[in-house]
């Protein structure tokens, strides 16, 4: 506290955004005068309405399971975690970031929460004696303005006078192009501490991804969530839009976010790979786990109706859990590298999932694989594009599935799943009610 306090002041902090998540990893929060703030890390309590964590994508209220509870719509505690004060780039006056908790009751963490959830998952971990490190790959496409969503989404006006209408992966020059956002978004997350690694032009019109520097999958997170403000708010600033959507463009590739992910013990060596180099039993244990429970566990890693128009065998979006070396056309890849840095690549995350629940049912798709010694299948060699697809294909059915894994809705907890469901299938519901313009156009004066 008397840190935060002194980083506060020296900072000449004028606000704090106290921001929290809610399941679809939204960020909600208040905006608190700093001296409030400082009363609050003091002692003093600061709480928000339990509606505001139980928002559903078109932002109605999905209720509670309990109706006393989602009538009284009782105040939580919020519970700043100092770890993640930062500073905000580009708000005057001074303003600082924080990421909080929810409790309820006062004494004891929400455990429907997403950031709890993931919390809960690390101390399994921790009971094993095992530390998961995790790298997020973030994909995003810039935008120009689209004030009216009927409207397709096109590529913003580059630096070059001229939009994208071609694919340019991996292209330095086309990069350059959009240099003025990219530049605000490396300046913006140095101030507020994002550690980010390489940034590519992917395969998209006006595509890009950013790598996170791998580590703790708690701060990983937290990490993706503020990069997602971040990038937001910098490609405002520069007269586009950045969006997270895993499939925003007709014919263009979908948006992932492929998470790597390694165990260690606790003095950093790895279990994935033994003193010769090898697999270990545990690394193909884990990997079972991924084959068996992924597919069981779509709705925390593909959580919108929008996810599962990018999940197909094209354009580097597997539709599978085969698993290979180095092989993209597989949902699960073992990347080329040394002893140490053996590690699975989860590629069927999507940019729009909740990092906290993707990150969180990786994991525990891999450690149900170990508790329960499942074997992986068979190395896949060739075009795994081919391979039969074991996902749901839609929400609706991801989520029949979910509700139906036992060992994978004890490890989540009933809260947790009931609270998630519930916005999940309202979301679903109001999807379901809308008559799109593909039926319009070919379904109106046809049928």
């Amino acid at each position: 506290m008397s840190e935060a306090t002194d980083w506060i002041r020296k900072n000449e902090i004028v606000e704090v955004e106290c921001l929290i998540h809610d399941m679809n990893g939204v960020l909600r929060g208040k905006v608190l005068p700093v001296e409030k703030f400082l009363k609050a890390l003091d002692g003093a309590a600061l709480y928000i309405p339990t509606s505001a964590l139980l928002v559903c994508a078109d932002g109605r209220y999905s209720g509670a399971v309990d109706e006393g509870f989602a009538t009284s719509d009782p105040d939580m505690l919020l519970v700043p975690d100092l770890d993640t004060l930062c500073a905000a780039p580009d708000i005057t006056p001074p303003r600082a970031f924080v990421l909080a908790d929810a409790c309820y009751p006062a004494d004891q963490p929400w455990s429907a929460l997403p950031r709890i959830l993931l919390k809960s998952v690390l101390a399994l971990y921790s009971q094993k004696g095992w530390r998961a490190v995790v790298a997020p790959e973030l994909e995003f496409y810039l935008t120009a303005p689209n004030p009216d969503p009927r409207d397709a989404l096109t590529a913003p006006v580059a630096t070059n006078g001229r939009r994208e209408n071609s694919q340019h992966p991996y292209d330095i020059e086309a990069l350059e192009w959009f240099e003025p956002v990219l530049r605000k978004i490396y300046d913006h997350c140095a101030i507020a501490g994002v550690p980010v690694d390489t940034l590519t032009h992917e395969t998209g019109t006006a595509q890009l991804e950013i790598n996170l520097i791998h580590g703790d999958p708690l701060k990983l997170a937290d990490n993706v969530v503020m990069f997602k403000r971040i990038a937001r708010k910098a490609a405002a600033r520069s007269g586009a839009h950045a969006t997270f959507m895993a499939k925003p463009i007709d014919d263009q590739a979908g948006s992932s976010m492929h998470l790597h992910v390694s165990v260690v013990d606790m003095a950093g060596e790895t279990l994935f790979a033994d003193r010769q180099g090898d697999d270990t039993p545990m690394f193909r244990h884990f990997m079972g786990g991924l084959q068996k429970y992924v597919p069981e566990t779509m709705p925390l890693i593909a959580p919108n109706v929008n996810s599962y128009r990018r999940i197909g065998p094209t354009l580097s979006a597997p539709a599978n859990v085969e698993w290979s070396h180095d092989n993209r056309s597989c949902g699960l890849r073992v990347p080329k590298a040394g002893r140490d840095a053996r590690r699975v690549e989860n590629r069927l995350p999507g940019a729009d999932a909740n990092p906290y629940l993707a990150i969180a049912a990786t994991l525990l798709c891999g450690y149900l694989g170990v508790a329960e010694r499942l074997q992986r299948a068979p190395e896949a060699l060739g075009n795994a594009y081919l391979a039969k697809s074991t996902l749901p294909r839609n929400l609706a059915q991801a989520l029949e599935r979910l509700a139906a894994c036992a060992p994978m809705r004890s490890l989540l907890g009933e809260e947790f799943f009931q609270t998630f469901a519930r916005v999940k299938q309202q979301e679903l519901d109001a999807f379901e009610r809308i008559v799109t313009p593909w039926e319009r156009e070919h379904l109106l004066l046809k049928t």
